[in-house]
């Protein structure tokens, strides 16, 4: 169902998150944990794509392994960042010419 506003035009019910992007040391300490967990979970034999792909969908740490501090270092970030910075960077590469 589409609403339609008084003069009879389609209503835009888009939720708008507000927030600015992380300061530049924000994003290399994000960059610095991925790296560091990505690495762990290598290590482990895990695909680690995978595993963080899961993680950050479910939120459950459990896809992360604990090996050198992995899984208390990927709780410190938030996941909702870590998607906006994987997004930003993807789209980014993406729309260079």
């Amino acid at each position: 169902m589409i609403a339609l506003d008084e003069g009879g035009r389609e209503q835009d019910r888009t939720r708008v998150v507000r927030g600015a992007p992380p300061a530049p040391g924000e994003a290399s300490d994000l960059e610095r944990i991925l790296a560091e967990v990505y690495q762990a979970l290598q290590e482990k034999g895990y695909d680690p794509i995978r595993q963080l792909a899961f993680y950050l969908l479910t939120g459950e740490p459990a896809y992360i392994t604990a090996h050198r501090g992995a899984r208390s270092l990927v709780t410190k970030l938030e996941r909702d960042e870590v998607l906006q910075f994987l997004l930003r960077h993807y789209l980014k590469d993406r729309s260079s010419p």
